[in-house]
């Protein structure tokens, strides 16, 4: 009988292995911190305090909002990385709230998908009846993880870890030592930025049936098969109907075309807005 308290026991255990690693995250999430505006709250309003962050924090000014700020983050030492997450931003944000969800909440998905899949490798039979109480198909950790609702405990834990290294480490220093991980951070998504988009699926022949319907009533008084000489008028006209890109594409084929003709339209309309 497998209990799902060891399955809570055993991210735990995947946390406190990756724990560099969350360390490493961090202070990469933390660079350029210092380069920005510093904001805060007077009397509810946001307003900008006239330097950096990285100014105020050499000056041994206090970061945090104290309007607004967690008070568990509270009574931090000024210029610390814990003094900083409790900072707003131009925004009125949290740093705390902004690194919650760009650092955190990931990484603890990662991590409890992890212990699941250790599990499932260790013990199968642990791992299936563990996704059938939670009602997911064993395939899938990520949802059995999401239902097991392990990721909202894990993350207090993984917060007071960060908080525990480097909570009390001047923010210029956190900065400095997340710099090469950044800078690899920054290349990958660069590298996904340029990746080429999957083209959008065909739509199905009956979502076609109006769109073939305005393509035809388009070709109305063209030579047919409409020959190569009448591809502008033809993409001008389907354009006029008010077809989309995707919809262009899908048609062509249903229309009474030369295959010099339809090649030229696929040419033109891939060039469309989407």
């Amino acid at each position: 009988m497998f209990e799902i308290d060891e399955m809570a026991l055993l991210t735990r255990e995947v946390l406190r292995e990756r724990g560099a690693e969350l360390i490493a995250e961090a202070c990469a999430w933390a660079v350029g911190t210092s380069d920005r505006p510093h904001h805060l709250r007077r009397r509810g309003r946001l307003v900008a305090s006239g330097t950096t962050v990285g100014v105020r924090a050499e000056n041994g000014q206090p970061l945090a909002d104290e309007e607004g700020g967690r008070l568990d983050l509270g009574d931090a030492r000024p210029g610390s990385f814990r003094d900083a997450l409790n900072m707003v931003d131009a925004e009125g944000v949290l740093h705390a709230d902004r690194f919650d969800v760009a650092v955190l909440e990931p990484f603890v998905l990662e991590t409890c998908v992890r212990a699941g899949e250790r599990l499932r490798r260790t013990r199968p039979a642990a791992w299936a009846e563990l996704a059938d109480e939670v009602g997911e198909d064993p395939a899938d950790a990520a949802a059995v993880v999401r239902a097991g609702e392990w990721e909202a405990p894990l993350r207090i834990d993984a917060e007071h870890l960060v908080l525990a290294a480097i909570g009390d480490t001047s923010l210029a220093l956190v900065e400095a030592e997340g710099v090469p991980l950044s800078l690899v951070r920054a290349a990958e998504a660069l590298t996904r930025e340029a990746a080429p988009r999957p083209p959008a699926p065909a739509p199905r022949t009956e979502d076609l049936a109006g769109a073939v319907f305005l393509a035809t009533v388009a070709l109305e008084g063209l030579p047919t098969p409409v020959p190569p000489t009448h591809v502008d008028r033809v993409l001008d006209a389907l354009v006029e109907e008010g077809l989309a890109r995707e919809e262009v594409l899908g048609v062509l084929p249903h229309l009474p075309l030369e295959p010099a003709t339809e090649a030229d339209l696929r040419r033109l309309a891939e060039r469309l807005p989407e």
